[in-house]
């Protein structure tokens, strides 16, 4: 078969230790084909049975896996024999490369996603019967298909004979374009789709689907009231769509939200998995269940659908964004969002779980590969330097942005930065933690949105917050030229919400890290061989080390808040702080200030405080 031939390429060039095949239940291809060309080639072989390989790639036998497909999708999803994809489940769990083996004509850019091919099934007796013997109970069901379907997810390449078809920087196999460039001609262009059963919802079919959940009709006040319900759609985001359903009576309300297969902002041209609302899900539901007072519960997560419906947060509560443009002031505010970094931060983080828990929990959990290549592009790397999706308030801005786009000492920052995002794993983040994805009153916050949930540096989720609290403080100026309000009391409030959430987090990470002590085992951070009250100057040892952590975290979260800032103005998405200043001139005003305020940040970090990033805040400007 085709995969046989990148064996057999390795062999001939003295690479190639063994070849393990599987037998490829229930009819049996590997070991009446695959065997067969092995032993003719005097290839090293091994027959396994399917059911073996995890145990193969346990022991560290296995260096690379390469199988045959089918047919291949647009964005690198394939069908090949019955058994590929727990193969590739198995391969991702014990981090070995899997490799398809094409040929061109088996590349279809016109299919969308594996979704839309279709699976027949064969006889029932392939299963049943062995040698022309039954060995089956009689009257058993059995389901036999054919294929089944990898997500391009868990794959590495698609090995063609034409080259390695490779992710691109959005995290998807170019298929359409590898295809056009090998055979000429334009880029085939696919209808995006969802799983199997997945249907886009809009304004109607959410209720009936909210009708079809029981514990979500029973929140609305029951099934037979469907004829009252109504539904209206309220995502502004970039991503996915939300809708409010409410019931029978105005206090009977959900929010549900689902992702479709592309970029919302952007449309089908911008593929993305809907594997993030899973993420997502799972990250609502273990922030809820460290800190419930900021985080909405989460009703239902059904994945055939990519659907989430969780507590409908009641007038007055608004968006964070939408208050603070509007003049608000929230009190409370640094208080709460200080309180939930610091719990959910801590809880998920190797302080309290210790080092096996943490790995376990990041190995449940996954990587949300795809969001984070999403945020390493356009936060990390296009800002600094020329991309179609880079945007800004021109001419005003043109100089700045050719001079942060030149500056060797911030690409270094960036990258820097880039790296602790892409290794550090220290606790779950909420991964995009804006004042968009914020609800609030002025006695309540909550936390939503978590699609980009990843296990990364907990200064990336403080810095993304801060940052967005200064560029709200240097849009009020652009705010009051054009509305002639006094914004100066607000101004005042967004600067001691800066500081302020800082100081929170600090003192509840500590206090949480202190009522926990050290640990007895040699897991934690804080060891008990290290920290104990039988060791010499235990507590001021502890203490240094609590106050080393915790100026590396600030360190980080300065520098994270910089680059959030740049990539918010020169970037494809923006805030409606600033974005919404009509008058484009005053606009750019508030935008210059803010672009020297993350440089500053970013190249400055290590020497500051808090006082001295007011300091700058304000000389700015």
């Amino acid at each position: 078969g085709t995969a046989l031939g990148v064996i057999r390429a390795l062999h001939e060039s003295g690479r190639l230790e063994r070849a393990y095949c599987l037998e490829t239940r229930p009819y049996n291809q590997g070991s009446r084909l695959t065997a067969y060309e092995l032993v003719y080639e005097k290839i090293p072989g091994t027959l396994i049975c399917d059911n073996m390989a995890a145990a193969l790639m346990a022991r560290g036998d296995v260096d690379a896996i390469v199988v045959g497909a089918d047919r291949v999708a647009a964005n690198g999803d394939f069908a090949n024999k019955i058994g590929t994809y727990s193969l590739a489940v198995n391969a991702k769990y014990h981090s070995v490369p899997m490799f398809t083996a094409a040929p061109v004509t088996t590349l279809d850019p016109a299919t969308a996603t594996g979704s839309d091919i279709h699976i027949e099934e064969r006889p029932a007796t392939e299963v049943t019967h062995s040698l022309g013997q039954r060995i089956a109970a009689e009257g058993i069901d059995v389901w036999n298909p054919s294929f089944d379907v990898t997500p391009a997810a868990l794959l590495a390449g698609v090995i063609t004979e034409h080259g390695v078809i490779e992710k691109d920087v959005r995290g998807v196999f170019p298929v359409g374009e590898f295809v056009a460039k090998v055979k000429g001609g334009e880029v085939v262009q696919s209808a995006l789709s969802g799983p199997p059963g997945f249907i886009a919802l809009n304004c109607e079919t959410v209720l009936d689907y909210a009708a079809s959940k029981e514990s979500v009709a029973n929140v609305l006040g029951g099934a037979a009231t469907r004829s009252a319900w109504t539904a209206k759609e309220i995502g502004d985001g970039n991503i996915n769509f939300v809708y409010i359903v409410t019931g029978a009576s105005p206090d009977k309300s959900v929010i549900l939200k689902q992702g479709l297969p592309y970029v919302r902002c952007v449309g089908e041209s911008w593929p993305l998995t809907q594997e993030r609302v899973r993420y997502e899900a799972e990250a609502l539901i273990q922030a809820h269940a460290f800190c419930p007072a900021h985080v909405p519960e989460v009703y239902i997560y059904d994945p055939t659908m990519a659907v989430i419906v969780m507590r409908y947060l009641e007038p007055p509560h608004i968006i964070l964004r939408g208050g603070i443009i509007e003049g608000k002031v929230y009190p409370r505010l640094a208080e709460h969002v200080g309180e939930y970094l610091a719990t959910t931060l801590y809880k998920s983080s190797a302080f309290a779980v210790g080092g096996a828990g943490l790995r376990r929990a990041r190995q449940a959990f996954g990587q949300n590969e795809d969001m984070c290549e999403l945020t390493e592009q356009v936060i990390f790397t296009e800002p600094y330097g020329k991309a179609d999706n880079n945007h800004w308030t021109t001419p005003q801005l043109d100089d700045i942005v050719s001079e942060i786009q030149s500056d060797a000492k911030l690409k270094r920052a960036i990258n820097a930065l880039k790296e602790k995002f892409m290794t550090e794993g220290q606790a779950l983040l909420h991964g995009d933690l804006h004042t968009g994805s914020l609800m609030c009153t002025e006695s309540t916050t909550f936390a939503i949105d978590n699609e980009f949930a990843f296990y990364g540096p907990m200064g990336f989720d403080i810095g993304a917050f801060l940052a967005n609290l200064l560029l709200a403080y240097y849009s009020q100026r652009g705010w009051a030229k054009c509305t002639g309000e006094d914004r100066g009391s607000q101004r005042e409030w967004l600067l001691s919400a800066f500081k302020s959430t800082w100081k929170v987090f600090e003192t509840r990470f500590l206090e949480q890290w202190n009522e926990q002590g050290v640990r007895d085992d040699h897991g934690g951070l804080s060891p008990v061989a290290h920290y104990g009250k039988d060791v010499k100057d235990s507590a001021a040892a502890l203490e240094a080390h609590q106050q080393t952590f915790m100026r590396k975290v600030w360190t980080d979260s300065l520098g994270f808040a910089g680059a959030k800032m740049i990539r918010r103005i020169i970037g494809i998405a923006h805030v409606a702080d600033l974005d919404k200043i009509s008058d484009d001139a005053v606009r750019a005003q508030c935008e210059r200030a803010a672009l020297k305020c993350g440089r500053a940040l970013m190249l400055e970090a290590s020497t500051l405080n808090p006082e001295s990033v007011i300091d700058i805040v304000q000389s700015m400007e």
